[in-house]
């Protein structure tokens, strides 16, 4: 299992307590040094259920300063995936990625239901 997260993020950090509570292991990577390859977020997109455009990080600085609440609409999907693959700070977290499971961003009810059977 593979945690990508942000380590000042408090969501993130919840999430990580949350897992160690529940005696879950994870490998753990850095979101801003080590960002999701292009590769893949085209690969865990399908797994998550999750419309591309839900992968952004809407409160981020990089989110904001780009403008792209206007521009997101207009973008292909390939536009998306080089942008949230260009920047870590841009995509949602924390992702935690589980053989064929993806969960993105963090709410206990969501994980509980979703790795009940670990």
């Amino acid at each position: 299992m593979l945690l990508i997260w942000y380590p000042k993020c408090s969501t993130c950090r919840k999430a990580k307590a949350w897992l160690d509570e529940h005696g879950i292991s994870c490998e753990l990577r850095d979101i801003k040094a080590h960002p999701p390859t292009r590769e893949e977020l085209a690969q865990w997109k399908p797994c998550s259920g999750i419309p591309l455009r839900k992968w952004f990080n809407t409160s981020g600085l990089s989110y904001r300063s780009l403008g792209l609440k206007d521009k997101l609409p207009g973008l292909t999907e390939e536009e998306q995936l080089e942008l949230l693959a260009g920047d870590g700070m841009l995509v949602k977290r924390p992702i935690l990625v589980d053989g064929q499971r993806v969960l993105i961003g963090f709410r206990a009810e969501t994980w509980e239901e979703a790795l009940r059977s670990e």
